[in-house]
């Protein structure tokens, strides 16, 4: 039998920790015994009562520890925080959001490191939390397997099966029948390619899933059993030696990288893949983002880009068939933790439904589905959702209308003071200026439902996987740390150019500079605590919002 991590609870040089340390363990209702021939493997679940995409992982991670035991291994399930984005939306909770994702990162690496664990299984499903475990994943360089808690549905009635977006649903002016329509009537992560489903498809380009595991429904069978396989393959890797860094590598994180471009992803996609890939000691820049986005389709059009739901990618084949008509486009070479390569993947594959995953040379949008945009008002880059943005509205120019703060924000769509055509500049959203970087689906959604579908947005703070529509976010650098967001004034001419990839305020380099010189950040209050400590350490957007 090989070393084993866990040997330390019975097999260290200080015999008198050896016994104490197995009395705690018998305490626990361990055989001390076992573990002396069995490795210990952790499960990170981000199970909570709370939410609709994690209140069904306290099932999913029964059936992992079956299939932990029936391999030869035994078990210790720990939980993290599981902060619902849509909960947070529009008050004070959401800039604590993104912040969580550093946070859970730390509180797996910091609890796995100092119990004495052998592998690990993460069970995550929503926004922040799954790039957060694939942090600590990188981290501890473990053998280290993911399972997705899956897609939920949407409460569409009289909708086509498996149709779900929301955008694309004929409401017949009846707002009531929106709403009901807007919540989730099963578990799993809300069925759009927002964050959650965007990083449950880019597990399976890593490899750090079980092939075709990622899209499988949170409330389908299939997912249980996945769960109890992966369980199985976790001891596997264990004994096989197949650790985290030999599958988040610069090679698979390029791949996810173009492939962010291809499923129609979350601009948040360009936050917690560089995040991921510093976490594995990989490098991942905005630069990758651009060559990505240029060299590859948006080949999918789910919700909220066009009409399918990630339910119908599912049914259509899942992620392997979506590999398998992009697999020139990446590096297939690239090990799963199957054992295999996403050729092997690949070659497994059939598209079942070619209208969802159409082939190749029929994508929904020629180019990828984010634009990463340059200019006098975001020299470090900016983000847009380019594949929910209307044809007439990927090149637009007006008026500022400055606000910093979305309640300002609110309160002035409300009383009238952003008209079509109008450019909203809502600034000292950043990581810094937030802080915490909040999402903007309040506002967002507030602009589209008064029906301000030719006003565009452009902030230094981010978006929902939800939001379309012309608005530009990630402005670096953040008003915060001087960036000429922060000078802007209402009336400025503002040119969006998401064709040429430009973003561009008609203001003169003499104008700018006597604005600075009366200038002074806004700060907000946080109070003495985590965010005060966050502001202080936090990167910007384009190097991924990352904790120093």
């Amino acid at each position: 039998m090989s070393t084993k991590k866990s040997d330390i609870i019975h097999s260290s040089p200080n015999s008198l920790m050896n016994q104490f340390r197995q009395g705690l363990m018998k305490g626990a209702g361990y055989d001390t015994n076992e573990l002396k021939k069995k490795p210990l493997i952790a499960i990170a679940n981000s199970f909570t009562e709370m939410t609709a995409g994690h209140n069904h992982l306290d099932k999913l991670g029964n059936k992992v520890k079956e299939g932990i035991l029936v391999e030869g291994g035994e078990y210790a399930e720990f939980n993290v925080p599981a902060p619902c984005d849509g909960i947070a939306m529009a008050h004070d909770g959401m800039r604590y959001v993104l912040a969580q994702r550093d946070l859970i990162a730390d509180i797996v690496e910091t609890h796995v490191r100092s119990q004495p664990f052998d592998a690990v299984v993460f069970i995550a499903g929503c926004d922040k939390i799954n790039p957060g475990m694939m942090m600590a994943m990188g981290r501890l360089d473990l053998p280290s397997i993911y399972l997705s808690a899956g897609t939920g549905q949407m409460n569409i009635r009289n909708a086509p099966s498996f149709t779900s977006s929301i955008d694309h649903f004929d409401y017949k002016g009846d707002p009531e029948a929106m709403y009901e329509t807007m919540h989730c009537s099963t578990c799993g992560a809300c069925e759009i390619m927002g964050t959650a489903n965007t990083f449950q498809c880019l597990a399976e380009v890593l490899g750090i899933c079980l092939p075709g595991s990622g899209n499988i429904p949170g409330w389908h069978s299939d997912k249980l059993k996945a769960a109890r396989a992966t369980g199985q393959r976790v001891v596997q890797m264990f004994h096989e030696g197949l650790n985290a860094r030999q599958f988040l590598t610069q090679q698979s994180l390029e791949n996810a990288a173009k492939m962010l471009m291809a499923i129609g992803g979350s601009t948040n996609g360009i936050l917690h893949l560089p995040a991921i890939a510093e976490s594995a000691g990989v490098k991942l820049t905005l630069k990758h983002f651009e060559r990505a986005t240029e060299e590859m389709p948006t080949l999918l059009a789910i919700s909220p880009n066009g009409p399918w739901g990630v339910q119908d990618l599912w049914a259509a084949g899942g992620m392997p068939a979506v590999l398998k008509v992009m697999q020139n486009d990446i590096n297939t070479s690239t090990p799963t933790v199957d054992g295999g390569t996403l050729q092997d993947v690949i070659d497994n594959a059939a598209v079942i439904n070619p209208k969802v995953i159409p082939p190749r040379h029929n994508p929904f949008r020629s180019n990828g589905c984010i634009a990463v945009l340059r200019g006098n008002l975001a020299p470090e880059g900016s983000v847009v959702k380019r594949s929910g943005v209307k044809e007439d509205m990927l090149q637009c120019k007006g008026p500022a209308v400055c606000f910093d703060s979305e309640d300002e924000a609110l309160e002035g769509l409300k009383q009238g003071k952003i008209k079509a055509g109008d450019i909203v500049v809502l600034r000292y959203q950043g990581p810094k200026g937030g802080p915490g970087m909040p999402e903007m689906l309040g506002f967002t959604l507030a602009l589209k439902s008064a029906g301000l579908h030719d006003a565009a947005l452009v902030t230094d703070g981010r978006f929902s996987g939800a939001t379309s529509g012309p608005c530009v976010g990630h402005i670096c650098p953040e008003a915060s740390d001087g960036g000429l967001i922060a000078l802007i004034e209402d009336g400025d001419l503002i040119e969006i150019d998401m064709i040429n990839n430009t973003l561009h305020a008609y203001v003169s380099e003499e104008q700018f500079d006597a604005r600075r010189a009366n200038w002074q950040p806004v700060m907000k209050e946080v109070g003495f605590g985590y965010m005060d400590r966050y502001r202080r350490h936090v990167r910007s957007a384009s190097e991924g919002a990352i904790l120093d």
